[in-house]
């Protein structure tokens, strides 16, 4: 087994994987250790998913790489909550307890109730842009649409450009790759979201509501203490980032996509405007497969273990490479082809996988079906108006397009 050249963690594979991940499948490398990270990486698809199957030993409690034994980020987190493990960063019976409060809220009567509000807010953001022929799609369209539904479903005002700086902060700090003063300006910008939440929580305790927020702060399971102000204010900060930046990149790395590959975009607008809604909901399975937006997640090792017979020592830093899983040839037949027709496109692990899978997956989902529902049905001949202009976010737990120029026209009927 030769390893490939180049590092997985080098900015320019991860602003472009796909090779590196190709090599390594082919070189038949399930786990590597990259030392200058100190980090085990797992490419394998079957390998992800034994380590997904086992919290008790790969820990979701990674708060240590988010700089919790760091003396002077305490000192400014002190000005705001306390931050106590939830949902991402929790293992059992935190998360246990956390999930059965969350589902409540993340019921699929909730996320029916949104459907007419993403459609509504999808047709304004097309009209708004349909006289003009051309744009910078992810500004225009795909930031906006899950701005807008996730602010008003969390309490927050629908401010996109706030609502991305809160949430740019958050994935920075468990990025991994930032220097000194951005790892400080993230923990300001996350006392700032928490004196900017707690307000929020106290009204829908007095006053409720007709949103996540007011479920949550209601959410009540038989044997369970209610979810507290600091755990509220951690879910609703995941929410928000789930909510905004992986949907973002799936929209846009999707039209991307369908605009690189015309066969498959003839297929989709055949199917758009509610003629086949399983194909456009498919369409949205094999785009989070292809560009697996959450590329990868952290793990901390328990106690000594091995996983694809490689030695992992107690406290090893472990980061399970969904975006490589989900091009694993041994799953996925022509894993580098977009085919919106895959039998198999729902068995990525673009939203993980067992006890934390994405909760808010079926919230996204309809999103992205509502969002090429409408785009494709109302705008036609899309193009990539400048291909430099393209520009990917070099992120080692985010990947996605953050500038996509467009040109189209609007459809005759």
């Amino acid at each position: 087994m030769n390893k490939p050249e180049g590092n997985v963690f080098a900015p320019e594979t991860l602003v472009d994987p796909f090779d590196y991940y190709r090599a390594i499948h082919d070189a038949g490398i399930e786990v590597e250790h990259v030392p200058e990270m100190n980090t085990f990486v797992v490419y394998s698809y079957d390998l992800c998913n034994e380590a997904n199957a086992k919290p008790e030993v790969f820990s979701n409690d990674f708060t240590v790489l988010m700089g919790a034994e760091d003396e002077e980020i305490q000192e400014i987190l002190k000005d705001g909550w306390a931050n106590p493990p939830t949902l991402l960063t929790a293992d059992h019976p935190v998360h246990t307890r956390n999930r059965q409060l969350v589902n409540l809220a993340f019921s699929a009567p909730r996320v029916n109730a949104i459907e007419a509000g993403m459609r509504a807010k999808s047709i304004e953001l097309i009209e708004a842009m349909a006289e003009d022929g051309e744009c910078e799609f992810v500004e225009a369209f795909a930031i906006p649409l899950p701005v807008a539904m996730i602010a008003q479903q969390i309490g927050l005002d629908n401010d996109p450009k706030q609502v991305k700086y809160w949430s740019d902060a958050a994935v920075d700090r468990f990025s991994q790759m930032v220097d000194r003063e951005r790892q400080l300006e993230c923990a300001r910008a996350f006392v700032e979201y928490q004196k900017y939440m707690k307000p929020k929580i106290d009204d829908r305790r007095v006053n409720g509501g007709d949103d996540l927020l007011t479920d949550l702060v209601e959410a009540r399971v038989e044997g369970e203490t209610p979810l507290t102000d600091e755990e509220i204010m951690s879910i609703m900060q995941q929410f928000m980032v789930a909510g905004n930046e992986t949907t973002t990149s799936t929209i846009a790395g999707c039209l991307l996509e369908l605009i690189r590959n015309p066969e498959q975009m003839e297929k989709a607008k055949a199917a758009a405007g509610g003629r086949n809604p399983k194909l456009i909901g498919n369409m949205v399975e094999e785009a989070l497969r292809y560009e697996t937006p959450t590329a990868g997640m952290w793990r901390i090792v328990k106690e000594d273990t091995e996983l694809g017979g490689v030695e992992m020592p107690k406290g090893s830093v472990v980061q399970l490479r969904y975006a490589a899983a989900n091009r694993d040839p041994k799953k996925f037949d022509d894993p580098d082809k977009f085919d919106i027709e895959r039998k198999n496109a729902r068995a990525h692990l673009a939203f993980g996988k067992g006890p934390h899978m994405c909760v808010g997956n079926m919230l996204s989902r309809k999103e992205m079906l509502v969002a090429f529902d409408e785009l494709l049905e109302r705008l036609d001949d899309f193009a990539v108006a400048d291909e430099a202009g393209v520009k990917i976010l070099p992120n080692i737990l985010l990947r996605g397009v953050i500038r996509l120029p467009i040109t189209f026209s609007r459809k005759v009927t």
